[in-house]
C-alpha cells in the first residue's frame, strides 16, 4: 500500500486548455489493460523537457533531445511494457517508426512527435501492437482523460498518480495538471520515471525551460528509493498557451506565481512516485540547512538517504542515531565541522557539537 497517498480520483484532475489524451489497450505485456497513450498539443504550444543522465539512455530519450530542438512538438506518445532501451540501432529504429505513424495520424511531421516507453530493458518495442494500438488511442481523445491516461502510463506502480491546481495570473485562472509514474529503479537524473506536467499559461520557451529545470531540481531530482538511475527518466513541461497573455518577463508577478504553482505541482508528483516506491513503508524528508551551497547540502542529504543502515533503522523504528552520523560523515564534504552540527528527528534535537 502507497505511504499516506490518498486515492486519485478522476474528478481531481482539471482539464488543461489545448491538450487532448487517449489512450488504448494494445496488448504489448497483458489483455485488458491500458498501456499506449497518445497526448495532442496545438500548434503555438511550447514545450520543454529533462531526461536521465544515464549513458544507457533509452532508444526514445535519444530522440526526445533530437526533436525538441526542432521546436512546434504536436503530440506526445507514451507506450508501457517495453522501455525500448539497450535495443541499438532497431531500437531507434522502432521509435522513430512510431513516431512517424503518429504523425502521419495527427497530420504533422514526425520530428513534431515526442516518444516515451517504460518497462522491461533489453526487449525490443511490439511495433506491430503499438501500430496497431495508435487509431484507438487517438480516436479516444478527450481533454478530461487525465485520469485513465494516469493509468496508462503505469508499470509497477500500484496506483495511479495525479495533480491538478489552478492560479490567477493578470485576472485570468491558469491550470496546471501533471501525473507521474515510478515505483522502482528511482533516483536523481532521474529514474524509472516519467512525469508529465501541462499548462495553458501563454509563456516563451526561454522561461518555460527556466521553470522546467527549476522545477526538475527541487522534485524528480530530489528523491531516491533505491538508489538506481533508469535509462528512461524524462520529465516533460507542456504551455498551450491558450489562457492570458505571453508571459516573456523572469521578473514579473505572473512568471514568479506560474514557477511557483508548477514546482509544487511537480513535487506532489514526485514525491507520490516515493510513497509507492518497490517496499516502501515510510516516506522520510532529509533537510539538511547551513552548508556552504546547495550542492554540498545534496552531498549530505542523499549520503544519508541511501544509507542501507539507516533505511534499515528507519524501516525497524530503531532510534539507532549513529548510522545517521556515519553516513554524514562519508558524505564527501572534506571541511566537515562536526563540533558544531546539530542534529534533529523532527522537531526533537537529539545531537549537538
Amino acid at each position: 500500500m502507497p505511504v499516506n497517498l490518498p486515492p486519485l480520483q478522476a474528478a481531481d484532475l482539471k482539464p488543461v486548455k489545448g491538450v487532448s489524451l487517449g489512450y488504448a489497450e494494445a496488448y504489448i505485456k497483458k489483455p485488458n489493460r491500458k498501456d499506449l497513450l497518445v497526448i495532442s498539443l496545438p500548434a503555438n504550444a511550447t514545450v520543454s523537457g529533462v531526461f536521465t543522465q544515464n549513458r544507457f539512455c533509452a532508444a526514445p530519450v535519444t530522440l526526445c533531445r533530437e526533436h525538441l530542438k526542432s521546436g512546434n512538438i504536436r503530440a506526445l506518445v507514451i507506450n508501457t511494457g517495453c522501455a525500448n532501451a539497450g535495443t541499438g540501432e532497431e531500437g531507434l529504429r522502432n521509435a522513430r517508426s512510431v513516431c512517424a505513424e503518429v504523425a502521419k495520424l495527427v497530420g504533422c511531421k514526425a520530428e513534431q512527435i515526442l516518444p516515451f516507453s517504460t518497462g522491461v530493458i533489453l526487449e525490443q518495442l511490439p511495433l506491430p501492437k503499438i501500430i496497431a494500438g495508435l487509431p484507438a488511442a487517438i480516436a479516444a481523445q478527450k481533454p478530461d482523460n487525465w485520469f485513465h491516461a494516469a493509468h496508462a502510463i503505469m508499470t509497477t506502480d500500484t496506483v495511479p498518480k495525479g495533480v491538478s491546481r489552478q492560479v490567477n495570473i493578470g485576472g485570468e485562472t491558469i491550470t496546471i495538471t501533471g501525473m507521474s509514474k515510478g515505483a522502482g529503479m528511482i533516483h536523481p537524473n532521474m529514474a524509472t520515471m516519467l512525469g508529465f506536467v501541462a499548462t495553458d499559461a501563454n509563456i516563451n520557451q526561454a522561461l518555460l525551460n527556466d521553470i522546467t529545470k527549476h522545477a526538475a531540481d527541487r522534485s524528480f531530482n530530489r528523491i531516491t528509493i533505491d538508489g538506481d538511475t533508469s535509462t528512461n527518466d524524462s520529465f516533460i513541461v507542456m504551455a498551450t498557451g491558450q489562457t492570458g497573455e505571453q508571459i516573456t518577463d523572469a521578473n514579473s508577478a505572473g512568471f514568479i506565481a506560474l514557477k511557483k504553482a508548477l514546482t509544487e505541482v511537480s513535487i506532489q508528483l514526485a514525491q507520490a512516485i516515493v510513497r509507492d516506491g518497490e517496499g516502501a513503508t515510510k516516506f522520510m524528508t532529509v533537510q539538511v540547512e547551513g552548508g556552504m551551497h546547495e550542492d554540498e547540502c545534496a552531498k549530505i542529504a542523499f549520503a544519508i538517504a541511501h544509507s542501507p543502515l539507516v533505511k534499515t533503522a528507519f524501516f525497524a523504528s530503531d532510534p539507532n542515531l549513529g548510522r545517521i552520523l556515519a553516513a554524514i560523515g562519508y558524505a564527501g564534504v572534506d571541511d566537515l565541522d562536526v563540533n558544531i552540527m546539530e542534529l534533529y528527528l523532527g522537531d526533537l534535537l537529539v545531537a549537538e557539537k
